[in-house]
Parts: structure tokens; C-alpha cells; sequence
């Protein structure tokens, strides 16, 4: 079977015999190659030279233009909003739900998701919050949510469940907010650690549904750190960036290729109309 990749160097040698094959130009694109047989030769006339190449074979050739490799969507999305939120450091602590906003927010996130043309999986993070933001989402589609611990909130150790005013009046909370790449949570994970998570559970999501389109309910500061990374900013920048309560981020994950953010803390427009440009 000819590979279509393979170099060829095909043509008929005019000085020699006519069955003989030689070389001529080089076809470097991916061809298609037709060969058809008939067992009468090639007519002539007085106005037409005899015909030259193999009786009965003709050879056509035609270039085709690679197929780009399908981009997977991924859609970012934010836990909505529970009754600490912007109040403590709740990390990993069980227990915590949504607020009755948060579950509107919910809903309301499910609905501008909905509108998609396909949505082939729903992961979230196991906490309740990320589920129960997952769950309308995945309703409308008749889809499960699937837990995935690799989008877990940041492991904040022995700061978790700390007030944030309180925290925000510590030494350390300069380095958390100015130099993140050069901490450490007491007893917990560092930002680095966090990011190199986020970036490779996405990058295996993504990598399991070529040319789909996922959504993953995640928290604001692993968030924060794959946006960093797919638009190629040091790690100490991510606290510039703000994701808010079931905003959406949707990056598109190219195989072979860096990712493309197309919308970053999105809460209104169509997420329809998103594309590369």
C-alpha cells in the first residue's frame, strides 16, 4: 500500500523505452494516486503522435491538503458562590455548599452551556461545592458528573478555614500575593505544585476527547494558574487575574500545539460565538 506521506519520484524516460519507468520531480504533499487499467491501447491519428508510456495504464496524481487536527474545548467553570466566599480559606474542608445564589448561579451557568452544540463530558472537582455546581450542567445534557481530584482546590494546609482579613494581615500573605511560585502553604501545597496539577489533569481530559468540547467545575486559584500557563505568564502574575463564582474559561486544546484562550471570567456572552481568530 503506498503511504501517501512517502516521497515520490515518478515519470516515463522519453529517450529509452516506453515501459520504463524514471525519475522526474519530487512530490513532497500528501498525494491520492489513481491507477487505471484498460486492455485496448491508447487511440491515434494522423494528426496526433503515437502515444508513449505503458499500454493501457494511466497514471493521476492529485495533491491533498492536510487535515488539521481537531481542537478539544475546554470549559472552565467556577463553583458558585456559598455562604464563606470571600470570608475564609475554605480549601478542602468538607461540608460546604452552595448558598441559594450559588445555586442560581448554577443553573444560570447550565443554561449558557446548554445552548453548545455538543458537550461530551462534565468533570468536577469531589468537593460538594464543584459538584452540586456540575450537576444542572450535566442534567441538561443527560450527562453524569464525573469526580476528578485533580481538580481539587490548592491544599492550603494549616491555613485552611482561616478568615481571609486575618490571614491578609500576615508577612507570608505578601509573598501568597507578590511571589506564589516561591510559596508554600504550612502543611499543605505550593502554587507550583497546584498549577503543575491543574495543567496536567486538564491537558489528560482534554487529550481524552479529541475534537469534543468538556466541562470542568474547578476552583478560582487552580483556575487562575492553568490561565497563566496557557497563555504563557510566570506564575508569580496568576493573583492579577480574577475568576469569579460560575464564570465560564474556555480554552481550546489543540493536539499537537499550545492551547488557545478564546474567554477568560466570562459570566454573559454567548459562548456560542467563541472561536480561534
Amino acid at each position: 500500500m503506498l503511504d501517501p506521506h512517502t516521497q515520490l519520484g515518478l515519470g516515463l524516460d522519453d529517450s529509452n523505452h516506453p515501459d520504463r519507468w524514471a525519475e522526474s520531480e519530487t512530490v513532497t504533499a500528501p498525494i491520492v494516486m489513481s491507477l487505471t487499467f484498460s486492455p485496448t491501447p491508447p487511440q491515434t491519428s494522423a494528426d496526433s503522435p503515437a502515444a508513449t508510456g505503458p499500454v493501457g495504464f494511466r497514471v493521476t496524481m492529485a495533491r491533498t491538503a492536510p487535515t488539521p487536527p481537531a481542537h478539544t474545548l475546554v470549559l472552565l467553570v467556577r463553583h458558585g458562590t456559598t455562604p464563606s466566599t470571600g470570608q475564609v480559606l475554605p480549601g478542602r474542608a468538607p461540608g460546604l455548599h452552595l448558598s441559594e445564589r450559588g445555586r442560581a448561579q448554577a443553573e444560570a451557568a447550565a443554561a449558557r452551556i446548554a445552548v453548545l452544540g455538543r458537550v461530551d463530558a462534565v468533570y468536577a472537582s469531589p468537593l460538594e461545592r464543584t459538584r452540586e455546581t456540575a450537576a444542572p450542567i450535566a442534567r441538561a445534557r443527560t450527562l453524569r458528573v464525573q469526580a476528578d481530584r485533580g481538580l481539587l482546590e490548592c491544599d492550603f494546609g494549616e491555613w485552611t478555614g482561616a478568615e481571609l482579613k486575618r490571614l491578609a494581615k500576615l508577612p507570608e500573605w505578601r509573598t501568597v500575593q507578590r511571589s506564589p511560585s516561591a510559596f508554600r502553604f504550612p502543611g499543605g501545597e505550593s502554587f507550583t505544585e497546584m498549577q503543575a496539577r491543574m495543567v496536567a489533569t486538564v491537558q489528560r481530559l482534554a487529550a481524552a476527547h479529541p475534537g469534543g468540547t468538556i466541562v470542568c467545575v474547578s476552583h478560582a486559584d487552580p483556575i487562575k494558574a492553568f490561565v497563566a500557563h496557557a497563555v504563557g505568564s510566570h506564575l508569580d502574575m496568576f493573583q492579577r487575574l480574577v475568576i469569579s463564582p460560575c464564570s465560564v474559561t474556555a480554552v481550546a486544546m489543540p493536539p499537537d500545539s499550545p492551547p488557545v484562550v478564546l474567554t477568560v471570567n466570562s459570566t454573559g456572552e454567548a459562548l456560542a460565538e467563541l472561536r480561534p481568530s
